[in-house]
């Protein structure tokens, strides 16, 4: 990528071009000496098979002050050694006669092929704990899909070219399901939750037996908060409690997380004072209905619903005081997709790895049920009145700027600002839009910038957001402009979208 972004952003640094035992240990090296500690404002360093990503915060930092630290930055000369690991798998998958068939083998040949061979820990990515393995025998290599599934299940074992892997959690995804691991390699509520690390030796052993639960989620919500404020009467449709994101965890394949319009969430801790990351609850397109159990202030800033303070309009964009007894729900009020509502001193909840944001695929927290009690984490008494004056407009048509990706060609800038897209679907995962194709494919599995526009083999553009997986194998000729990311956060289905490169 080239160009300045404001806010996050970042940069590869590129070991090889293929797939090398002793590449891979070159990336994990300087990786870890990057991380122990980094520097001021690097928020993530991402490793995939041949590249390392430096993510940071250009508030904080600049591109040229972070490289000048990377060069002088020594990683040790030795790795920590392997383990060597068995996990089960029973041969049961959708596609595996379909992959016997494509390498001219026998569903009992393949499975001894897959079986038979020790495979190294290259990555962790994707989703929590998924192992980028390799490298498959040259004669059971298939493709990815063309079109990836919309959902995975958890433990499902996958192929994709050299590639075999485990899918953590449930997902989308396009590998080619042969089996079912029988030993979750991932589970967030176990002292250790990543089963395996780079640089492991892995062999499945084939076996049978039952698929294994999904892994149950970590709370994060304090069922009895020392100061509460809000009880949840009704949810709404996905109201979460996000902060400024899970920094430095993308090693684990752990989403960023965090609020979709960074801006917004910033500006509803601004109008109470709290600091700019302090926990907020995210309200999409119907927010909950909150009993108010002390008199308090609060704060809404955010688009597509205004707040309602006993059935009378509240003014988003500012801070109000809510007496207790008193009920706060609300309405539908587009464009746009998602709110902020903060509370004194910022949400009371615990962290997972560092963060309160809740991560539904990791397996992070969960969304806000009937019953939940919300608390403030610090006692404050901030102003009642403090207003703010929006100034993004909404148009028929969103313009969003992308700079170059990584895999950026002229074909694929020409077809990307050819025309206006529509918004096919949008969650906290990325936006798929419907229109024109864009020329994408395959690559060697690499960090997946947030912002990334990625692309499938089918030529459909999709914008990855928070809770993005963390390495990908597709294409991405394109990145937002990071000042866009929360234009991007606020779009909905059916929204017209045009790219324009900065």
């Amino acid at each position: 990528m080239s160009g300045p972004r404001p806010g996050v952003t970042g940069f590869y640094l590129r070991f090889g071009t293929s797939v090398d035992p002793a590449v891979n240990d070159e990336v994990h090296a300087l990786g870890r000496a990057l991380l122990a500690p980094p520097a001021v404002g690097v928020t993530d360093v991402v490793p995939g098979y041949a590249s390392l990503y430096v993510e940071f915060d250009a508030a904080c930092t600049d591109e040229r002050a972070v490289k000048r630290w990377v060069e002088a930055t020594r990683a040790a000369p030795e790795a920590p050694p392997a383990r060597s690991v068995a996990v089960p798998v029973a041969y049961d998958g959708p596609d595996l006669a379909d992959v016997a068939a494509l390498c001219g083998l026998s569903v009992e040949q393949a499975v001894a092929l897959h079986a038979g061979t020790e495979y190294r820990v290259y990555a962790l990515g994707f989703t929590p704990g998924f192992p980028y393995l390799g490298a498959v025998a040259p004669a059971l290599r298939v493709p990815r899909l063309s079109r990836p599934r919309p959902r995975v299940e958890a433990h499902s074992v996958g192929l994709a070219d050299a590639q075999t892997g485990v899918y953590p959690v449930a997902s989308p995804g396009g590998w080619r399901i042969v089996g079912t691991a029988l030993t979750a390699v991932y589970d967030p509520r176990r002292a250790a939750p990543f089963l395996l690390e780079p640089g492991d030796r892995v062999r499945f052993l084939p076996g049978r037996g039952a698929r294994p639960p999904a892994p149950e989620p970590v709370a994060l919500l304090p069922a009895s908060p020392e100061r509460p404020l809000l009880r949840v009467l009704e949810p709404g449709l996905l109201d979460l409690v996000v902060d400024d994101g899970r920094l430095r965890a993308g090693r684990y394949g752990l989403a960023r997380s965090g609020p979709l319009d960074p801006g917004s969430a910033r500006l509803a801790n601004r109008l109470l004072g709290n600091a700019p990351g302090a926990p907020v609850v995210e309200v999409n397109l119907r927010g909950p209905l909150l009993e108010v159990l002390r008199p308090t202030v609060l704060a809404f800033a955010g688009y597509g619903l205004a707040p309602l303070l006993d059935g009378e309009p509240v003014a988003p964009f500012a801070s109000f005081l809510a007496p207790a007894g008193s009920v706060l729900s609300f309405a539908p009020r587009p464009p746009g997709a998602r709110g902020y509502l903060a509370v004194p001193g910022g949400l009371a909840s615990e962290r997972f790895l560092g963060s309160a944001s809740v991560d539904l695929r990791g397996g992070v927290g969960r969304a806000l049920r009937a019953g939940d009690v919300l608390g403030g984490e610090r006692p404050r008494a901030p102003l009642v009145g403090a207003v703010f004056a929006p100034h993004r407009r909404f148009g028929p048509v969103t313009v969003l700027r992308l700079v170059p990706g990584p895999q950026f060609s002229a074909e694929a800038a020409r077809a990307l600002t050819a025309g206006a897209y529509t918004v096919a679907s949008a969650d906290r995962m990325g936006v798929r839009f419907a229109g024109a194709s864009v020329p994408g494919g395959e690559v060697l599995s690499e960090a997946t910038p947030l912002g990334a526009l990625q692309v499938t083999p089918d030529g459909s553009p999709l914008l990855l957001l928070a809770d993005r997986g963390t390495l990908g194998g597709y294409a991405k000729p394109a990145v937002l402009h990071g000042a866009d990311l929360g234009r991007a956060g606020q779009l909905r289905e059916g929204d017209r979208v045009r790219f324009a490169f900065a």
